[in-house]
């Protein structure tokens, strides 16, 4: 399976990642990328950028040699009502925007809680992609969190951090795979995502890439095998 995109990456912007813009950019075309995004944290993850700093990604050039690269954010959601911690009009300017939950902004709550902060952030026409809903201190009602992927035109992601065992989130091989099996139950479109906060992890999909061979999920329902699949679903082409 050609894997040729990686949009959920951090720089040392993000206040616990460790190389900057110009390294990750560098890095993701010795590794070949057709399409490379860096989405920091947004303002509420404590250590990160301002406001200020996403106002200002206008100044970036979008195109390195053959590298085309977007810019954006991981949006912490705040609450039930789908809040997010960036606001307009910044959050609109965005080229891509990812949407997750994080325990220093929101506390997990009872499945059918934390199952809808999902949906309703999933509601926001600038939300792109749900970033690693397989943490399993937030228990998730997926049948519905695949559902509402499927009505809102929103990217769920299979994020290979998640599954390193040193990660510290909770279930992810299991509730992954249960996502895929729902995602191929419903036609609904994936992203395997990095989550990258060092420049040799760009693109380091493996760990995504063995659950995909194992659930045998649709090559066609996998963004990262080719760009245009990934533009139908990104602001900055939508």
């Amino acid at each position: 399976m050609r894997d040729i995109l990686d949009v959920h990456t951090h720089t040392v912007a993000s206040g616990h990642a460790y190389n900057s813009m110009m390294e990750m950019i560098h890095a993701a075309q010795e590794k070949e990328l057709e399409v490379y995004g860096i989405t920091e944290h947004a303002p509420k993850m404590p250590g990160t950028c301002g406001e200020f700093y996403f106002h200002n990604l206008k100044v970036v050039p979008r195109k390195h040699g053959d590298l085309e690269l977007l810019l954006g954010v991981e949006l912490n959601i705040l609450d039930e009502k789908g809040t997010v911690d960036l606001e307009e009009p910044n959050l609109g300017r965005m080229d891509v925007a990812i949407a997750s939950l994080h325990t220093p902004c929101i506390k997990p709550g009872s499945r059918e809680w934390n199952t809808e902060c999902l949906i309703q952030a999933m509601k926001n026409p600038h939300i792109n992609i749900i970033g690693h809903p397989d943490d399993g201190r937030y228990p998730l009602d997926y049948e519905a969190v695949v559902q509402a992927a499927k009505e809102t035109h929103t990217l769920l992601e299979i994020n290979n951090n998640s599954l390193n065992p040193r990660c510290f989130r909770q279930n992810a091989r299991e509730n992954d795979l249960t996502v895929l099996r729902l995602c191929k139950q419903y036609g609904v479109s994936i992203i395997m995502g990095s989550d990258a906060h060092w420049m040799d992890d760009i693109l380091d999909h493996g760990r995504a890439m063995e659950l995909l061979v194992e659930t045998d999920f649709p090559e066609e329902l996998v963004v990262n095998t080719q760009k245009e699949r990934l533009f139908k679903f990104i602001n900055k082409y939508l």
